[in-house]
């Protein structure tokens, strides 16, 4: 928390001002500039995936895979999952745990997401093997 809040939190305490002082220049203080390496992050815009594979290793097989997905995508993904009627997820839950992934699409909600992607910003993979790598970060 900033000294200024604190301040205002103060003032609250000691009854110089209002609640609805207070939050009015709670308010203001979110509206300001911050100072220059003050600055609160910014939320990532995208999932990123890079593949890159040797050259030479396989002329079929494309050197570099990148794909970028919106975070506004996922989080539209995120709420349609809750529409799926309830007798389809248990079909789409059942198909996946049978491909070895234990997942249920009824634990998907929309502030869960906002969760993860807030700790995706500091989300980097990095896999390495003989003839490629691949790394999934956010950006």
């Amino acid at each position: 928390m900033n000294e200024n809040r604190i301040q205002i939190l103060e003032m609250l305490a000691a009854g110089k001002i209002t609640a609805g002082e207070a939050e009015r220049l709670i308010a203001a203080l979110d509206k300001q500039p911050q100072a220059a390496g003050d600055s609160p992050k910014s939320k990532p815009k995208y999932l990123r995936v890079v593949v890159r594979s040797e050259e030479g290793h396989n002329p079929n097989d494309p050197s570099v895979v990148n794909i970028r997905v919106p975070m506004q995508l996922l989080r539209a993904g995120v709420k349609l999952a809750s529409l799926i009627p309830a007798q389809a997820r248990d079909h789409v839950n059942c198909a996946m745990r049978e491909q070895g992934m234990p997942f249920d699409l009824s634990q998907i909600k929309p502030e869960n997401l906002e969760e993860l992607v807030d700790q995706l910003d500091e989300l980097t993979v990095d896999v390495s093997q003989k003839y490629s790598n691949v790394k999934v970060y956010c950006d």
